[in-house]
C-alpha cells in the first residue's frame, strides 16, 4: 500500500505556510521527526496523529490517505 501520509503531511504543512521547525514545535516533537515522517522513514504515534489532525483540522483518515 502506498504511503500517502508523508505526502499529505507535507502538503498540509506547506498549505499552512509553515516550516518543519515550526510544525515540530507545535506538535512537541523534533524537527528531525517531521523530516523522517515526510520522507516515509518513520511513522507517527497515535498521539502524534491526533495532534496533527487537530492542528490541521482534518481527520486521521485523511492524514493517512483513507479518505479525501
Amino acid at each position: 500500500m502506498e504511503n500517502k501520509f508523508k505526502d499529505n503531511l507535507k502538503l498540509l504543512r506547506q498549505e499552512k505556510g509553515i516550516g518543519q521547525v515550526e510544525l515540530a514545535q507545535k506538535l512537541g516533537v523534533s524537527k528531525g521527526i517531521i523530516s523522517l515522517w515526510e520522507n516515509g522513514l518513520r511513522e507517527p504515534t497515535m498521539n502524534s496523529l491526533i495532534e496533527m489532525a487537530k492542528f490541521f483540522d482534518v481527520s486521521i483518515d485523511y492524514l493517512v490517505g483513507l479518505s479525501n
